[in-house]
C-alpha cells in the first residue's frame, strides 16, 4: 500500500508563495493565510472565537453608516506575499457589493480589520498582522482577546507619520468609540441571543 501523493502546496516554490498562488491553489484547508510568502494554517476555532466574531459582524454591520458594511473571514490582499484573513472587516459598500474580485478585498476597501486572538494566533495578531495592516494603509485595527472569560477589545488607529498603529483605548464590558464611526457594543453579550 503506497501513500497518497502530497498536494502541490506542501512544498513552497522558490521565493515562497504569492497572493496569486493562495487564491488559486486547490485543496487548501479553510482559512489558510499567506504571511511573508508562507502558508499559515489555523487550528479549529473555539466557541468564544466564533461567538465574538458573530457579535462583531452583526453589530458593526447594524451600526455602520451608509457606505460601509461588515464582513467576516475574507482574505485581504495586502501585497505580493501578504494575504491574511482578518476575522472581521468593515469595508466600503462598493467593495462589499462588487462581483469581482469575489474571494478577497484590497487594503483600499478596508476601513477596519479585527482579529480575535486564539492561542495559536497570539503572536500574529499582536505583532505581525497589525504591522502589515498599518503598512498597507488600513486606518483602524482591533485586537479582541478572551481574558479569563471576559471579552476585551484593544482599539488602534494608524499614525500616518510612522505607518504604525497607536493604541487609542482598551475596552472591557462595553466598546464605545467614535472612529471609524460611532460604535457602541455590549461585550458581555458574546454568545447571547440578540434582543434586536
Amino acid at each position: 500500500m503506497s501513500a497518497a501523493p502530497l498536494p502541490d502546496w506542501v512544498i513552497p516554490p522558490p521565493g515562497g508563495f504569492t497572493a496569486e498562488d493562495l487564491l488559486r491553489l486547490p485543496g487548501l484547508p479553510p482559512h489558510t493565510e499567506l504571511i511573508d510568502g508562507s502558508l499559515v494554517f489555523v487550528s479549529p476555532q473555539e466557541k468564544w472565537h466564533s461567538r465574538v466574531i458573530n457579535l462583531l459582524v452583526a453589530e458593526l454591520d447594524r451600526q455602520a453608516p451608509d457606505g460601509l458594511r461588515a464582513d467576516r473571514e475574507m482574505t485581504v490582499r495586502l501585497a505580493k506575499r501578504q494575504a491574511p484573513e482578518p476575522d472581521v472587516v468593515v469595508v466600503t459598500s462598493e467593495a462589499y457589493d462588487r462581483d469581482e474580485p469575489s474571494t478577497y478585498y484590497v487594503p483600499e476597501d478596508v476601513v477596519l480589520a479585527v482579529e480575535a486572538v486564539s492561542p495559536d494566533s497570539e503572536e500574529r495578531d499582536r505583532d505581525t498582522k497589525p504591522r502589515k495592516y498599518a503598512k498597507a494603509g488600513i486606518q483602524h485595527y482591533w485586537r479582541v482577546e478572551n481574558d479569563r472569560g471576559r471579552t476585551v477589545v484593544y482599539v488602534y488607529e494608524r499614525d500616518p507619520a510612522n505607518d504604525c498603529f497607536a493604541l487609542t483605548g482598551i475596552h472591557h464590558n462595553q466598546l464605545k468609540c467614535t472612529a471609524p464611526f460611532t460604535i457602541d457594543i455590549d461585550l458581555t453579550s458574546v454568545g447571547k441571543r440578540s434582543a434586536h
